[in-house]
């Protein structure tokens, strides 16, 4: 796998990770989620529409983008595995930017995913 192909994936790997974090800031400011079946147009509308879900709904459609140009230049067997990456950014994220716990089997399984994805890289 060249620089290029490397660079496009964690291209795509960021947007997804960033879309994962934006869609649970907007999970948390909406706090208890409840679909109206009365109004579900309205509900549906005010959930998309709120900043931070409408800016990781964003971020999934241009990942996907990323992803194809991906897959158009590195085996499936490849890429697919190296998304994974994603797993720890957001690990990380969650717990600086929301106070998720990081506990030591968490880490464990991290750096279990870490060595995964440097051996399929170099496969």
């Amino acid at each position: 796998m060249n620089a290029l192909s490397l660079m496009i994936i964690l291209v795509g790997v960021a947007l997804n990770a960033g879309g994962q974090l934006l869609l649970k800031a907007g999970a948390n400011s909406l706090k208890n989620i409840e679909l109206s079946w009365a109004q579900p147009l309205l509900s549906a509308v005010r959930i998309v529409f709120e900043p931070h879900i409408f800016a990781g709904l964003v971020c999934y459609v241009i990942s996907v983008g990323v992803w194809l140009a991906a897959l158009s230049r590195v085996p499936v067997s490849v890429a697919y595995p190296l998304l994974s990456i994603g797993y720890v950014v957001n690990a990380f994220a969650a717990y600086y930017l929301f106070g998720e716990s990081l506990s030591g089997i968490k880490l464990v399984g991290i750096a279990v995913i870490i060595v995964g994805v440097v051996l399929v890289a170099r496969s």
